[in-house]
């Protein structure tokens, strides 16, 4: 190939790589995502009075419904799945839930005391939770106000043996007041703090 040649080809390329940075920076930019939490108990932790006996209770986390553990918010219209766009959560929902758990327990100021994993104190018992629902339904139609659906499994064992002492189905449902993002996560936040009231009141009555 000629000098001349090579020229061309080398002006050619820098041309064509001139104009795709062009066509790259007119590309519209996205909108930033906005960032919701869910599960606030907006309470200060329950001090128990001292030298209150406690239960000690190892909280092992167990499966969440995939579609919904990441920081998407995942809605249900009929046979149609879908997220809602441009809305995260501030973090992976599981690890959101995780936290309300804890604030939960903490809250309620019962005999309970949740461990987590590592934890260096001693427990008697052994908590799973697995969240089989966790979704936004619209049941009458995608323009009307959807209902915030949360349903877990608990179950409750022993720490020593891992017997079996009792597993249980929990489920809140919480209707948002319109169809927007706000009035959404204020029905997930109802929802999470309906259903964890409810484990931790079957909590702490098996291990008493």
């Amino acid at each position: 190939m000629s000098r001349a040649g090579a020229f061309l080809r080398l002006g050619a390329a820098m041309a064509i790589a001139l104009a795709l940075s062009g066509c790259v920076s007119l590309l519209p930019k996205s909108k930033p995502a906005q960032l919701y939490r869910f599960g606030a108990t907006h309470a200060q932790p329950t001090r128990r009075p001292p030298g209150s006996s406690t239960v000690g209770v190892f909280w092992s986390d167990g499966a969440f419904q995939r579609e919904s553990a990441a920081d998407r918010i995942l809605t249900v219209t009929g046979d149609k799945v879908a997220y809602i766009a441009e809305v995260r959560w501030a973090a992976p929902a599981e690890v959101l839930f995780d936290q309300a758990v804890f604030d939960a327990f903490d809250a309620a100021g019962g005999r309970v005391r949740l461990a987590p994993r590592g934890a260096p104190a001693p427990t008697d018992f052994v908590l799973r939770v697995d969240v089989r629902d966790f979704e936004t339904r619209y049941e009458s139609g995608p323009n009307a106000a959807p209902t915030v659906l949360v349903r877990l499994h608990a179950t409750l064992t022993r720490d020593r043996g891992h017997t079996l002492l009792s597993d249980q189905l929990f489920e809140a449902r919480a209707p948002a007041a319109d169809n927007r993002v706000g009035a959404i996560v204020a029905a997930y936040d109802k929802a999470v703090n309906d259903v964890l009231a409810q484990l931790v009141a079957w909590t702490n009555e098996k291990t008493s």
